[in-house]
Order: C-alpha cells, then structure tokens, then sequence
C-alpha cells in the first residue's frame, strides 16, 4: 500500500492492490462522500464490463444512487461511502464472472447489486463463510448465479430438501432454475430421469378439439417447460431423452398409479391442481427422488368454487421435515422491470382477503 501527498486542503489518497483484483484508489474529503477509483487489467473485459453504451455501470448509479464515469478501464465513483463500496464489490464480482467468459446482462446487475449487499450488510458473522449468491450449473450455459435473495434461498431449498414448494408471481425464476437444478442433478447421475409435468388447464379460453397424437395434444400447455429444457441442455440432448424416456413430459393426469424412483420430478402451475390431483402426485415419491412443485395461488385457471391444491399442500406440509418452501415477492421478478411494475400494481388493487395466503 502506498499513500501519495497532497497539499492544501485535498483529500489524501490511498492506493491499493489486492490479490486477484483490480487496483482501487480511495479518497474523501468528508466523513460520508466518498471517491473510489477502480483500474482493470483488461480492457476488452473492462468494456463487456460496463455494457452496450455503459448501460451496466448506468443501471448500478440508479440503483446505489452514486456518480459513476468510466475512462478506458478506470471508473471512478462518488457518493456515499457506503454506496460506493457497494459499488464496488458489485464491479468486481461482474468483473470476475466476465474474465470466466461469462455474459453479464442488465438482469445479472440486479442480481449482483443485491449479493453485494448480502456480503456487505446482512449477517456478517454467520454468513462470513460465504462467496455470494447459490448458482446451478449445467454443460450448456455453465454457471447460473441467483439474482436475489428469494432465488438464494430457492436453489439453497432444492439442494438441501427432497420436496420443495415455490410459490410467487410470475417472472420470478420458480419454473427456470427448477428446471436448471433438475438438469443439473440428472447430469451429475444424482437421479437417472427427469420427469415434468403440469395441469392440462385452458388459461380462461376454451380451445376445442386439438388435432394430432396425445405429444400433440398436450405440447401447447407443456411448452414453458420445453423452452427452459431447452435453455439448459443442447437441443440434440433433449431430443434423444425425450425419445429414450430419460426426459418425460407430461400432463399432470398422466400421473396417477406410478412409482417415480431415481427421478426428478417437476409439477409446474400447481395452482391449477386440485386437491385430490395435489395429493396423487406428492404421493408417487419413489426412493431416490426429488420433486419440485411450483405455481402462482394467484393465477388459477380452475372453475369457480374449486380449491386450489398447492395452497392447501402449502399450509398442511410446509413445516415438515425435509420439506422446502419458498415465497417469491412481486420484489423479486427477474423477468422485466415492467412485469415487476405490472405485478406490483395488480397486488396493490387486490382485495387484502385475496392476498392472505400470501
């Protein structure tokens, strides 16, 4: 560490390097401003970095609520001190996932903004063991970090439980990294199959006769599931395990009378389950297996007067052992800013009996 003198009245500024990261220079000239220069050893990692038209280091002064200006591979940032630090691990953790190859999106800066403040603020103690935010990790996209501490705590639930409920509104990731876990246990050999399914319920529309073979028929309500298949594992590889058996995708009817051993097992929209088909399914458990259940009590699509059976498996088995829940927020939405936007205000206009069970 070296320290270069000033005169005058200018604040003192200190330099240093740290093993691994980028040189940071700091300097205040007051208790709570602070003035933070972070320098890069790469330029060409520095500009992925900071995004199309600098719209990464824009997003992180938006929502820290600092001044930041980039400079070849130099930012500097100013504001609170303890949002500049702030600041900074989120840079060096982007920074670090990019030197492994890895793409940052607008949606990975949220996600970063918010593990920063979990290794700078919430329990520095117990958590001190802790690199970040849990990730899942599969051959075709890699590393998959959680974007907050909703997903955190989800993708700590599926590693740790054997049955783990999700609920929340739309856009949270439930379906998506259930989805990723799944494919990643299956190819690690922790289970030999995949076996995903959902209730075959029109979303408030009658479609009438759907031409073709039972794949056919039930392809157009399985078709979320494909597209996250599809994110995570090459497409050659899903094709030949949906033709060997070791990915099945079915609706949820499909279900009764098996014995799922050495699976794991992905009910999606569980909100459009009745309670007689909840109970089927949580019963077909088999040895070795993993089961997810996911869904929106929010959005069901079953006729009027019909209960919903995920929130009843919810209340009656949440608080057994090996047994997950996790609540996702309208907070907690990944998927647009304006879906977050959108939800919030659907939430707010609902009637508070409505959102009891929330």
């Amino acid at each position: 560490m070296r320290s270069s003198d000033k005169t005058g009245s200018a604040p003192r500024t200190q330099e240093f390097r740290a093993s691994a990261q980028p040189v940071v220079a700091v300097a205040a000239d007051a208790p709570d401003i602070a003035e933070i220069t972070l320098a890069f050893d790469d330029n060409r990692f520095a500009s992925l970095l900071l995004g199309h038209y600098d719209q990464n280091l824009a997003r992180i002064e938006r929502r820290l609520g600092i001044a930041a200006n980039a400079n070849g591979n130099h930012i500097t940032l100013k504001g609170p001190a303890e949002a500049c630090d702030h600041a900074r691990r989120v840079l060096e953790n982007l920074y670090a996932r990019v030197k492994l190859g890895q793409s940052i999106s607008l949606g990975d800066v949220d996600g970063a903004v918010q593990e920063g403040a979990l290794q700078g603020n919430l329990f520095p103690k117990e958590e001190a063991v802790r690199t970040g935010f849990e990730q899942v990790t599969t051959r075709k996209r890699g590393a998959v970090r959680a974007r907050n501490a909703a997903q955190d705590l989800y993708l700590r639930a599926l590693k740790r439980n054997e049955l783990v409920f999700a609920e929340g509104p739309a856009g949270t990731g439930k379906t998506w990294l259930a989805v990723g876990h799944a494919v990643s246990l299956l190819e690690q050999g922790a289970v030999e199959r995949l076996i995903l399914s959902r209730p075959a319920v029109e979303a408030g529309e009658r479609l009438g006769f759907l031409p073709g073979d039972m794949r056919d028929k039930v392809d157009p309500y399985l078709r979320p599931i494909y597209d996250a298949l599809y994110d995570f594992m090459d497409g050659r590889m899903v094709e030949r395990g949906l033709q060997t058996g070791m990915i099945e995708v079915a609706p949820l009817a499909f279900m009764r009378g098996r014995t799922l051993t050495s699976a794991c097992v992905l009910l999606d929209e569980a909100q459009n389950a009745t309670s007689m088909q909840m109970k089927m399914f949580l019963t077909r458990l088999g040895e070795g297996s993993r089961m997810i259940i996911t869904g929106d009590p929010t959005q069901t699509d079953l006729p009027p007067g019909q209960k919903s059976g995920l929130s009843e498996a919810i209340g009656l088995l949440s608080e057994l052992e090996g047994i997950g829940h996790v609540r996702f927020r309208d907070v907690d939405v990944v998927r647009h800013d304006l879906v977050r936007r959108i939800v919030t205000a659907y939430e707010s206009a609902a009637p508070a009996g409505d959102r009891t069970h929330r």
